[in-house]
């Protein structure tokens, strides 16, 4: 069976404590690997390894610095399809999506690569009489990330380059479900040059988590996953004065309004409420249909959801895997087992699906629920899963109300032919990240990905601006010098001393 271990000061390290958890290949169920769970001590040694090299990397110049990430942008690109085939088995999301994943991390890469723009500061000369004041930015020193399982490359990509571009060294704590991809991101960053100890992974489960978070060399905290656990990371990281930036869950909406194309507000709906098997933050997993459209908008999702092919993510034809773990399947099965209890229209029950030759793996189908109402489990939780909802509104005004409602407030999206209404919708929703005829509106490299309300616990978006802006602080540098020309009597400097 293959062993994932630990990635501290430049090389693997032996899990230390013990403890083990088990990584199962989804499409059959069956324990592939075993990783290295870290006790505090181990995590402990992670960080003495990032302080140490935060001595030499933190004063690194900038040239040195983006060297090394352009050399390992180029390995990252060269071994795509290695970093997905690692996804896809342990993850179980299939190779096409995995992809893209990667290439979404591939965006931070570029964007860490070009830092040099992003950290030049700001001047102001002569505020008073020979009085300048700069204001430049420094790295924090260690900082951690914790990052979930349904993105076990991309999320991590989102914070690691972008901290060590910025004079930080790095800590990382992937999901223990599938830990393969983030050894080999730390592998290659070796080989492109990293030195030893800027960039750390280490496999855990709350004892690492909480060794994390209580450290006092961990100056700051990167989070993505759900949002009791992200409310407990910026809780428990603030009460030990870190700097906490903790992206939690979401119940993202989608308005149709009447004068949508219905087939291609359909076609979005699909792609972004079954894509990854709906296991993302983005994903659509509500609509709400306004006025007369709900009926042929249901139809024409419930045609196009039955064609979608679930089997394998290493099968070419498959277009959805199964879902991570034979617990998280029946969790997300009991929300539609349930539905039609609480008044919904069950039109899809995925429930009961299997694939030939596959049958002990974690299989769930497409299910789309009609007539939903905003106090069932199935709309007020998220489920992470390939279940949509779709809730009917009078109006535009009682679409936006009922979406403002949600204590979530991650991304959203509109689909009309109003340039008017989509106006009105970009600036009354109460949301981070907004679509307009786009359904996952996650936002390009050099823009920040982040939400509201109880989707995003601290002050900072990933990435983009806010993402630089929280790997460094700022410092204001005022300084006078007396002019040469006063200088003490008997040293000459050779400036005329009669102006």
């Amino acid at each position: 069976m293959k062993t994932v271990n630990h990635w501290i000061g430049g090389k693997t390290v032996e899990g230390a404590s013990g403890n083990w958890g088990p990584v199962t290949d989804p499409a059959t169920g069956a324990v592939t690997t075993q990783v290295a769970l870290a006790s505090a001590e181990e995590v402990g040694a992670a960080v003495s390894a990032a302080k140490e090299a935060f001595a030499t990397w933190g004063t690194a110049s900038l040239s040195q610095r983006t060297a090394i990430l352009f050399r390992y942008r180029a390995l990252l690109d060269a071994h795509r399809d290695d970093i997905a085939a690692l996804i896809t088995a342990e993850h179980g999301k299939v190779h096409s999506d995995a992809l893209g994943e990667v290439a979404r991390g591939l965006e931070i890469v570029e964007l860490a690569c070009g830092i040099t723009t992003q950290l030049k500061g700001e001047l102001s000369t002569q505020v008073s009489n020979r009085v300048d004041v700069a204001a430049i930015r420094q790295p924090l020193g260690v900082v951690a990330g914790i990052t979930p399982f349904n993105f076990p490359a991309m999320v991590p990509m989102w914070m690691f380059p972008l901290a060590i571009a910025c004079g930080n060294t790095f800590v990382l704590k992937p999901s223990e479900k599938d830990p393969s991809a983030a050894m080999l991101l730390a592998e290659l960053a070796a080989e492109a040059g990293l030195p030893d100890g800027v960039l750390n992974v280490v496999h855990g489960d709350k004892v690492a988590v909480d060794a994390l978070l209580e450290h006092p060399d961990v100056s700051a905290v990167s989070f993505v996953g759900s949002t009791p656990i992200a409310r407990y990371i910026h809780t428990t990281a603030s009460a030990n004065g870190k700097r906490v930036q903790a992206l939690g869950g979401a119940k993202n909406h989608m308005l149709v309004l009447p004068d949508a194309d219905l087939d291609a507000a359909a076609d979005a709906a699909v792609s972004a409420a079954y894509g990854s098997a709906g296991e993302r933050c983005m994903a659509i997993s509500a609509v709400v249909a306004v006025s007369s459209v709900a009926d042929e908008l249901v139809d024409k999702i419930r045609e196009r959801a039955e064609k979608i092919k679930i089997g394998p993510g290493n099968d070419p034809t498959s277009e959805m895997g199964p879902l991570i773990t034979k617990a998280h399947r029946d969790k997300v099965a009991s929300y539609v087992e349930g539905a039609a209890a609480q008044g919904a229209e069950v039109v899809l029950d995925g429930t009961g699906y299997s694939v030939d030759g596959f049958e002990d793996g974690h299989w769930i189908g497409l299910s789309l629920l009609d007539k939903v109402s905003t106090d069932s489990d199935a709309y007020r939780d998220e489920i992470f899963g390939p279940v949509l909802c779709v809730l009917r509104a009078e109006t535009y005004e009682d679409g936006v109300d009922l979406i403002n409602a949600s204590p979530y407030g991650n991304g959203t999206a509109i689909f009309t032919r109003d340039g008017g209404a989509a106006r009105r919708f970009q600036l009354e929703i109460q949301a981070g990240m907004v679509g307009v005829n786009v359904p996952i509106p996650v936002p390009v490299g050099y823009h920040s990905f982040g939400g509201w309300k109880d989707s995003l616990f601290g002050d900072h978006h990933i990435y983009g601006n806010d993402g630089v802006h929280f790997y460094t602080r700022g410092k204001v540098v005022t300084t006078r010098w007396p002019d040469p020309s006063e200088a003490p009597v008997g040293v000459d400097l050779g400036f005329p001393r009669n102006h």
